[in-house]
């Protein structure tokens, strides 16, 4: 079984992420979302909230697992799950210096381990978390937080920033 994982923050999961486990299903037998824990960063959503976020989003697609992991390397992780390959994506040219460094550092910890790129079509390659959450709380906002991401998503948004 070919099973690779796809792991983020996820905080929150936007159409650039699904578009991504959309396209990494149909290349693995097994893809799992893992829900990661970075120390330096503060969270608008807990893990748990993050993960209920991502199953609600992935309904339906039957080769998506979620989990979380946390204080570990990715590539540990990854390997401790049975996966065989990191899927990760490339937006610009900083992703691509981050994740080409990050490939060679899990390749020194894991050397079994393949990292898969992917990349988005134009007109989602801007989207994040950071650029969603910037959106949040001018007039008008709703409406264009509503294009990025899964409706279950946007549902927790309006919850927690008001339906206003």
């Amino acid at each position: 079984m070919r099973r690779a994982i796809y792991a983020g923050s996820f905080d929150p999961i936007t159409n650039g992420h699904l578009w991504m486990l959309e396209h990494g299903a149909k290349l693995f037998d097994e893809l799992v979302v893992a829900v990661g824990e970075n120390p330096e960063k503060e969270y608008t959503f807990s893990v748990e909230e993050r993960m209920k976020m991502l199953r609600d989003s992935v309904k339906g697609m039957k080769k998506i697992k979620v989990g979380s992991f946390h204080n570990q390397f990715l590539v540990n992780y990854a390997k401790d799950i049975g996966a065989q390959f990191i899927l990760r994506g490339i937006r610009d040219v900083s992703d691509y210096e981050f994740e080409r460094g990050m490939r060679h550092i899990n390749d020194d910890l894991q050397p079994d381990m393949t990292t898969v790129f992917l990349m988005p079509p134009r007109q989602i390659a801007e989207v994040s978390s950071s650029m969603v959450k910037g959106l949040i709380g001018p007039k008008g906002w709703k409406n264009m937080v509503r294009r990025y991401v899964p409706a279950p998503v946007y549902a927790q948004l309006l919850k927690k920033h008001g339906d206003n």
